[in-house]
């Protein structure tokens, strides 16, 4: 037990060539090394776990052996140097861990090491990990030395995080960014050690470690050490995933299938499964998320490869993606993203997430209304959620009503609508739109005639008002018009009107619904609440008042705005005035005043 190493440790890189998903970079540095070309200091940065310090360490040994492969420029790991280095005992490697040591004492020590010669070899290197943790003192401190350092001293700075380093820094540096470890990459080199460690696997399970790392190598090796002790040897996916606490992709995979066929009921279900394994609900729609970007990107073949998951996993998402429509995938994705961003604000976390889940399946469905188009609807229509308990009810009220109707009835019935569709009534409907400064001349072309309707119908049936229909807002509202002028009436349409208003004025609209009109005779009186509010109704009063007119059929309705102004008012008395008031109520101020001799400004 006692020589145990983890895998991070143990397969770390030992030359150029066993490094992963760097060539470009250690191409670079070996052709450097071969033709002699070296600066004085280099400058590693990138993702934590992809190589920097490793790279470091391996550029170190190359440039100090003493007999160098001549064709691929590796060290040849015999001579003095080598040894030296692969036994840790080398004197010409200095390493500094500047998180800890980042003061301006730290670097002296630094620059007396750097005036001392190499023993054994031609170059000393001193590698500084983190070297952004450095204080500003230290840096100053250092820049010197890193400018114009002995001819026999390199440096190589290895960071997280380049731009928090000095510019002048960065200027006396060769810069070498490290890439993130691709998934690909990542597994390739799990299946090497898998197979040196004697450990069974599957592929699917290696790529939920891989991308659980986040592109780092270490973080992946060190996942595998955990899976590996975990799952005794064999990993499996299923195992994997309970280990990692990982969300399955199965259950991504079963909800879009949900979607596309509406089954609402059994989505519940799906969350509600989800959550009770600890998963979180915020998590939960990231990761669907994440799945219809994937179904998103596999649709054309040119973007299928930017998956990052296995062979099999790929074709699944191929597969699921042609029987989607994209403009229901993006529906979905926008769908997520807004529940994603309102999900810390929301005060009941579930019910938005299953919220937003049905408005997704019912997005499945094809409709235009549940679809983006140019903009947004006005308002969400949600569809019958339980659509098969709904048609049960609605066959069995139709059964019930047939069976009720007598032979005679059916017949009546059916003549009568055969007589109806030989003389089809015609009853005049007039479609009112009001959008906020247009109304009048819309009104105005229209022929709305309330004498012109009541002889077009029948004296036994006439009606005591006509009905308009507004469809702007996406709705249908229907007001009524030739109605009786009293308060609640006018109340009523009031809103009605702020209702029908279209989107372009909603704070029009919202004033509307925040004000209520009182009736003074035939006058509609308004009462709003500062200058803003009276301008803004007055440049719209003619719409309002010539609707409201045709509406009640009275010629002579006016609309009257008036500001509410504060009747208290406050007046700023001298300090002289307030002592007089003082004094009223206690005459004894004035003799306090007089025995001390005080002045009253």
């Amino acid at each position: 037990m006692s020589n145990y190493q983890v895998s991070a440790r143990k397969y770390r890189p030992v030359t150029f060539d066993s490094v992963v998903g760097q060539s470009a970079l250690t191409t670079t540095l070996k052709n450097s090394i071969k033709s002699g070309r070296l600066a004085h200091a280099y400058l590693f940065c990138g993702p934590r776990g992809v190589g920097k310090t490793t790279c470091a360490r391996i550029f170190a040994k190359t440039i100090n052996c003493l007999h160098p492969d001549p064709v691929t420029g590796n060290a040849c790991e015999e001579c003095e140097s080598c040894k030296a280095f692969n036994e840790q005992r080398s004197y010409n490697i200095h390493e500094l861990d500047a998180a800890s040591n980042n003061g301006v004492e730290d670097i002296r020590q630094l620059i007396e090491q750097v005036n001392i010669p190499p023993q054994i070899g031609k170059y000393k290197v001193f590698i500084i990990d983190e070297v952004h943790m450095l204080s500003t003192a230290a840096f100053n401190a250092f820049l010197k030395t890193l400018e114009e350092p002995p001819a026999h001293a390199i440096f190589i700075l290895a960071t997280t995080e380049k731009h928090k380093l000095l510019a002048t820094i960065l200027s006396r540096c060769q810069i070498y960014d490290f890439n993130r470890m691709t998934v690909q990459d990542i597994v390739g080199h799990l299946q090497r050690v898998a197979e040196q460690e004697g450990i069974t696997y599957e592929n699917e399970a290696l790529n939920v470690i891989a991308q659980k790392a986040d592109g780092g190598m270490r973080d992946a090796l060190s996942i595998f050490d955990q899976v590996a002790s975990f799952c005794q040897g064999n990993i499996t996916y299923k195992q994997t995933i309970d280990d990692l606490n990982v969300l399955d992709y199965e259950y991504y995979f079963r909800l879009v299938d949900y979607f596309s066929e509406n089954k609402i009921p059994e989505i519940i279900l799906t969350l509600n499964e989800i959550l009770s394994r600890g998963f979180d609900a915020q998590h939960f729609i990231g990761g669907l998320n994440t799945h219809l970007r994937n179904l998103l990107i596999s649709r054309d073949e040119s973007t299928v490869k930017l998956l990052e998951t296995s062979d099999d996993v790929r074709q699944r998402y191929i597969e699921q993606s042609k029987r989607l429509q994209p403009r229901f995938i993006y529906a979905a994705i926008r769908k997520c993203t807004d529940c994603d961003l309102s999900y810390r604000q929301s005060q009941n976390k579930r019910l938005l997430v299953e919220l937003t889940l049905i408005e997704i399946a019912q997005c499945a469905s094809g409709t235009d209304d549940a679809l983006p188009s140019g903009r947004r609807p006005t308002k969400n229509i949600l569809k019958p959620i339980f659509s098969a308990l709904t048609s049960a009810k609605a066959e069995t009220k139709e059964s019930a009503t047939s069976q009720a109707q007598t032979p005679s009835q059916t017949q009546v019935t059916t003549q009568q609508t055969t007589k109806d569709q030989a003389q089809p009534q015609v009853k005049p409907q007039i479609s009112v739109r009001p959008q906020a400064r247009p109304v009048v001349s819309h009104l105005q072309s229209s022929s709305f005639s309330i004498k012109a309707q009541a002889q077009n119908q029948a004296p036994s049936a006439a009606p005591s008002h006509s009905v308009f229909t507004n469809t702007s807002s996406g709705a249908n509202i229907k007001v009524l018009a030739n109605l009786r002028l009293t308060q609640d009436s006018l109340e009523d349409q009031w809103l009605n009107y702020a209702d029908m208003l279209p989107i372009e004025d909603t704070a029009l609209a919202q004033r509307m619904r925040n004000i209520e009109p009182v009736l003074n005779g035939n006058t509609i009186c308004l009462t709003v609440e500062n200058k803003n509010a009276e301008a803004q109704f007055r440049q719209v009063s003619m719409q309002i008042t010539d609707w409201f007119r045709k509406l009640f059929n009275n010629p002579s309705l006016t609309l009257a705005i008036t500001v509410n102004v504060p009747t208290e008012s406050k007046v700023l008395l001298s300090k002289g005035e307030q002592y007089k008031i003082m004094c009223k109520e206690n005459s004894a101020l004035e003799k306090l005043r007089e025995a001390f001799d005080l002045i009253i400004g």
